[in-house]
C-alpha cells in the first residue's frame, strides 16, 4: 500500500495556496448547476481562502481535502467532513467535482476513502449528507454509495426564487463495511 489517501483514480491531499484557481472553477460550476447563488468572489478572495485553508490546523474531525487525479496530478474536486459530533458519533460530509470530471468514478473513490477514514480510524458511527430535493444526480450518487433517505427538511433553502426541500441522507458504519470492502 503506497498511501491510505491514494486510490486507483484519485489522491486526497491537503489544500495548497496554489489551488485557489481550481476552487474558483468549482464555485463557477456549482453556480451553473443551480446550487445556492452567492455574490461573485474575486480571484484575490479565492487566493486568500486557499492560503488560509493551507495553514489551518485540522481538528481531526472536520477538514477539507483536494481530490487530485492520479494520472494527471490535476485537482478535479474537493471532499470534506463537517459538523461532526464525536460524542454522538455522527458527522456530515460534502463533495464537489469539476464539471469535466463528473461521472468518471473520482467522486465515488474519494468519498469511500473519506468514509473509511472517518468510520475506521476516527470511529464514527454514522455519516449524513444533505441534498437539494431537485438534485436527482446527487441523490442517485448517495444511494449508490449506500446512503438512505432519512427525512426531509421542508422549504429549508431558498434558491432561484423558490424554497426547496433538503433531503437528509444517512449511512451507518456497519452498512458501509458491508458495501465497501477494504480492497475497493
Amino acid at each position: 500500500m503506497t498511501s491510505f489517501w491514494t486510490g486507483q483514480r484519485v489522491r486526497l491531499r491537503g489544500i495548497e495556496p496554489d489551488d485557489w484557481s481550481a476552487f474558483m472553477r468549482f464555485a463557477e460550476d456549482e453556480e451553473r448547476l443551480g446550487d445556492l447563488l452567492n455574490p461573485p468572489r474575486s480571484a484575490e478572495g479565492f487566493r486568500a481562502w486557499a492560503k488560509e485553508q493551507a495553514a489551518a490546523k485540522s481538528d481531526g474531525d472536520c477538514f477539507g481535502l483536494a481530490i487530485e487525479a492520479v494520472d494527471t496530478g490535476k485537482i478535479v474536486g474537493a471532499v470534506g467532513s463537517h459538523q461532526a459530533d464525536p460524542r454522538a458519533g455522527w458527522f456530515e460530509y460534502g463533495v464537489t467535482m469539476e464539471a469535466g470530471h463528473r461521472r468518471k468514478g473520482y467522486a465515488s473513490e474519494a468519498v469511500v476513502m473519506l468514509l473509511r477514514f472517518m468510520f475506521d480510524e476516527r470511529r464514527f458511527h454514522k455519516c449524513g449528507a444533505r441534498v437539494f430535493v431537485d438534485n436527482e444526480v446527487s441523490l442517485a450518487f448517495q444511494r449508490r454509495l449506500g446512503f438512505v433517505e432519512e427525512g426531509r427538511l421542508r422549504d429549508q433553502v431558498f434558491s432561484a426564487g423558490q424554497h426547496l426541500d433538503v433531503v437528509m441522507m444517512g449511512l451507518l458504519a456497519d452498512e458501509f463495511a458491508q458495501l465497501h470492502s477494504p480492497s475497493e
